[in-house]
């Protein structure tokens, strides 16, 4: 049972049509309500079909979801046996985007996403990303509109799945609210009932493009700049890159090494300066008594940062400790950073690995006495059928006899590793793919596993020096906030969120 109203702008009334086609006054404001009662009024042997209500109620409530998302300049209401569901005004200012944007998807993806608009003058893709981070179980929060209407294309669905490939943990996906506009010619829209697919006339042209513009996106977002960080950090980290920081940062011009020396009594003396500040008197540290702590606290050879961390300084800010044997505790002029000193260089030996292998071939470096390696006949043989694709990852290997390899170039970024062990780890997981033009299409996979068996392992005792430069290193890298394979990176804290964790203030 239907029935249209409608009045038009400047009428003195409206009109009602209903679906046995008669026509009448009526009254309404101006504007449209379409209403539709007794759905299975003609087709009463659908109903048996019906889920619950509570089923029924959570399509209708997606349905309003995708239309609030696909017009931000229509008002939405959604009630329910007389009960509001949704009210959802009509957007015109920024703040009210957000605010729709989280009535619908959620405050965590608010706060977590990334704002994204790119277009080639044929296409244009825009919208927003959500964290790697914030990654969800079920693909349930993810909405592409093409030329306004909500589509879940394969096509789409796999170029958005790539950008995310090498910053996402595994079985997560991404989420996000893209708009992807192009010409009506270039998209046939009339290919599924429920034109819920579509397809397009260039889709490899599609593809790269999405893909392109998503993972940039990605790439480009780093974990700590939702922290109240000044602008002129930032400026200097974005406009001027590293030489904008070389003066506070002189003394951690090295590269950190991937063999750490072994633990000194570094910490040790620091423990010992700073509770001997702590306790001397109960009044706050004098100059000389901070000066002390942080002489403790930094290297032989070094001093601390000219700059000072209360002048703004990096966005990762400076070192201070080391947890464990696992974690750098570092503190930035917006409050404290915790890194995972292990998967933040596993990221960054994967970054430049990377870098080096797209710029034509990674850089190896021969080794002063060759290693032999016992490894299965399997292996043995692989190695040998795909000698050129294994140089151009930056290792040079001859066959030694069955079950043996001769290791006699590595890449000079892995140069300290446990050559044995990694040799035979990328042996190991190369293998199985099963030949080389299988290398080829899983070489961020393979190049994943050998940032990860390179990077500094847990335990290792960090310098200060090593500890900030691995810091340096971090902002230098895209993705940073993940690791090859999707773990986080770093976690932080601003000073706001650690005094709700105190409770101080209330």
């Amino acid at each position: 049972q239907l029935q249209i109203t409608s009045r038009q702008r400047g009428a003195a009334h409206a009109f009602r049509l209903s679906a046995d086609g008669s026509i009448a006054p009526a009254a309404h404001p101006e504007g449209t309500t379409v209403e539709m009662r007794e759905l299975f009024f003609n087709t009463p042997a659908r109903r048996r079909f019906l889920k619950t209500v509570r089923t029924e109620l959570q399509h209708v409530e997606e349905v309003v979801r995708r239309l609030a998302l696909s017009r931000f300049d229509v008002a939405f209401t959604l009630a329910h046996n007389g009960k509001r569901l949704r009210d959802l005004p009509a957007v015109t200012q920024v703040d009210e985007v957000r605010a729709r944007l989280a009535a619908v998807c959620g405050s965590e993806f608010v706060a977590g996403h990334e704002a994204l608009d790119c277009s080639d003058g044929a296409m244009r893709l825009h919208g927003w990303v959500g964290a790697a981070a914030a990654a969800r179980a079920q693909p349930d929060l993810q909405f592409l509109f093409v030329n306004g209407r909500l589509v879940r294309d394969r096509l789409v669905s796999a170029a958005v799945r790539r950008a995310y490939a090498d910053v996402i943990y595994h079985g997560r996906h991404p989420a996000f609210v893209l708009y992807f506009e192009l010409n009506p010619a270039d998209v046939d829209v009339n290919v599924h009932p429920t034109k819920s697919e579509v397809r397009f006339r260039d889709g490899r042209a599609v593809h790269d493009f999405l893909f392109g513009a998503v993972n940039r996106s990605v790439r480009a977002a780093r974990p700590y700049s939702t922290t109240e960080l000044p602008a002129a950090a930032w400026s200097d980290l974005s406009t001027q890159g590293s030489a904008a920081r070389a003066a506070a940062d002189r003394q951690y011009e090295f590269r950190l090494p991937t063999h750490i020396a072994s633990p000194s009594a570094l910490g040790v003396r620091a423990s010992e300066a700073f509770y001997a500040t702590l306790f001397s008197a109960p009044t706050e540290p004098s100059a000389e008594s901070t000066s002390a702590v942080t002489a403790a606290l930094t290297p032989a050879g070094t001093s601390a940062p000219e700059s000072g961390i209360a002048s703004g300084g990096p966005p990762l800010g400076y070192a201070i400790a080391q947890l464990h044997g696992i974690y750098v505790l570092a503190q930035n002029a917006a409050g404290m950073i915790v890194v995972d000193m292990h998967a933040a260089h596993e990221r960054i030996t994967f970054e430049r690995l990377k870098r080096a292998l797209d710029a034509g071939g990674v850089v190896s470096q021969r080794l002063l006495v060759p290693q032999v390696v016992a490894v299965s006949e399997r292996e043995a043989s692989w190695a040998e059928d795909s000698a050129e694709e294994l140089q151009r990852l930056g290792f040079v290997f001859d066959r030694q006899g069955p079950d043996r390899v001769v290791v006699r170039e590595i890449p000079t970024v892995l140069i300290g590793a446990d050559v044995v062990a990694l040799v035979r780890d990328v042996l190991a997981e190369a293998g199985e793919h099963g030949g080389a033009q299988q290398l080829v299409r899983q070489r961020d996979e393979l190049l994943a596993n050998v940032a990860c068996r390179a990077a500094v392992r847990a335990h290792r005792q960090l310098t200060g020096p090593e500890m900030n430069q691995l810091l340096r290193d971090m902002e230098d890298t895209d993705a940073a906030g993940q690791c090859s394979h999707g773990r986080p990176t770093v976690i932080a804290l601003t000073m706001a969120e650690l005094d709700r964790l105190f409770l101080r203030g209330r």
